[in-house]
């Protein structure tokens, strides 16, 4: 396969250069469980570990290779297998808050970046025109699509089960916009060719989204086969079970290439400033029209905010859904500045300690 088939651009070929000549190959990765890696290339799949430097030199989740991520490799072409020594910088980035141990970050739980998918051009953010659609859980995947640096595109699926459509994409164009919104039905090949326009050579999009929204089936019909599984969901509340179990990057036979991840019941968001920005610029710019520049928007004069929620103009639960997040992000903030500074004082103690030791050894010199 062709390496720009894959996504490879000239940001990459540039970050490759310096290992060029070394025989190592750059390969993609296309599915990852549990650190075991599938990785693509020009002469095929291989089955990828990483190197022990790499891992001991690793200082978070985020630095493992994740699908779509580009890797210097060394193939062993008999076996079909790959040594991978290093990731390639990322042009983007969709990204999740990750808890690791101990249970809810508020509770002590440890918080890290747990990413997604990487070097994506466009976010297909799919929601079920069913009991599942939710206008707070698209902000929430708004603001991280923005954050991530892709271009974020609304696609509410299911259409033919439901009866208002325009009222719905009139609901979601209230808040998202200028992000493109298309409305269809996966199971019934009916809208499908909206997407076209994503899908060109080199082109990577991500399907994020709830468990039952259809992203498996989305991708079937672009493929032209059923490649990925689907399952039934409870017409009771629309749920469906988590068919897709791990992340997956597939190259579609007229061109583009799409990651289908799992649905997901808990979301949060990694870094929101500027997704918060893009997503709520409305309530941002009635917080420019108060008239106290420290306005808490509560009980002070002149509150622009206070009056339009008392006026109908903005909805309590869409600034609702915005202070909640606004929360979600300022608690991340101080959490990263404690692990800053934690190991700020580490890397002290270390010099420190470093430093007694040299004084010590040249005492005892002095001493003999």
């Amino acid at each position: 396969m062709n390496l720009i088939d894959l996504g490879w651009t000239e940001f990459f070929e540039k970050e490759f250069e310096s290992f060029n000549g070394r025989g190592f190959k750059p390969l993609r990765i296309i599915r990852e469980h549990k650190e075991l890696y599938m990785l693509a290339g020009e002469s095929g799949e291989y089955r990828g570990e990483i190197t022990g430097k790499f891992r001991f030199e690793a200082k978070s989740r985020a630095d493992f290779p994740a699908v779509g991520d580009w890797v210097v490799a060394t193939p062993f072409e008999n076996e079909a297998k790959a040594i991978i020594h290093a990731v390639l910088p990322r042009k983007s980035c969709f990204s999740r808050q990750a808890v690791l141990s101990g249970g809810q970050p508020e509770t002590g739980g440890k918080t890290d970046e747990q990413v997604l998918a990487s070097n994506i051009d466009t976010v297909l953010i799919v929601n079920g025109l069913d009991n599942d659609y939710s206008l707070r859980r698209m902000e929430r995947y708004l603001s991280a699509a923005w954050d991530s640096g892709a271009n974020p595109v609304i696609v509410l699926n299911k259409a033919d089960i439901c009866e208002n459509i325009e009222a719905k994409i009139a609901e979601v164009e209230a808040i998202t916009y200028d992000t493109p919104i298309h409305a269809m039905s996966a199971e019934k090949q009916s809208g499908l060719e909206q997407l076209d326009q994503y899908m060109v050579r080199g082109n990577t999009i991500v399907l994020l989204g709830s468990s039952g929204v259809g992203k498996s089936t989305i991708i079937n019909q672009l493929l032209g086969e059923q490649r990925l599984k689907t399952q039934e969901i409870r017409q009771s509340d629309s749920k469906g079970r988590h068919t897709t179990t791990h992340r997956e990057l597939v190259v579609l036979p007229e061109g583009g290439i799409v990651i289908d991840t799992p649905g997901m019941r808990l979301f949060k968001v990694w870094d929101g400033d500027e997704g918060l920005s893009h997503t709520f610029g409305d309530i941002l710019e009635l917080m420019s029209q108060c008239r106290f520049s420290d306005c808490k928007h509560r009980s002070e004069p002149g509150c622009a905010v206070k009056a339009a929620l008392e006026e109908g103009i903005l909805d309590q639960r869409r600034y609702d859904s915005y202070l909640k997040l606004q929360k979600e992000q300022n608690f991340l903030e101080n959490r990263k500045n404690e692990a800053v500074f934690r190991k700020q004082q580490r890397d002290l103690g270390k010099y420190y300690k470093k430093i007694l030791n040299e004084q010590n050894e040249l005492r005892k010199k002095k001493l003999r």
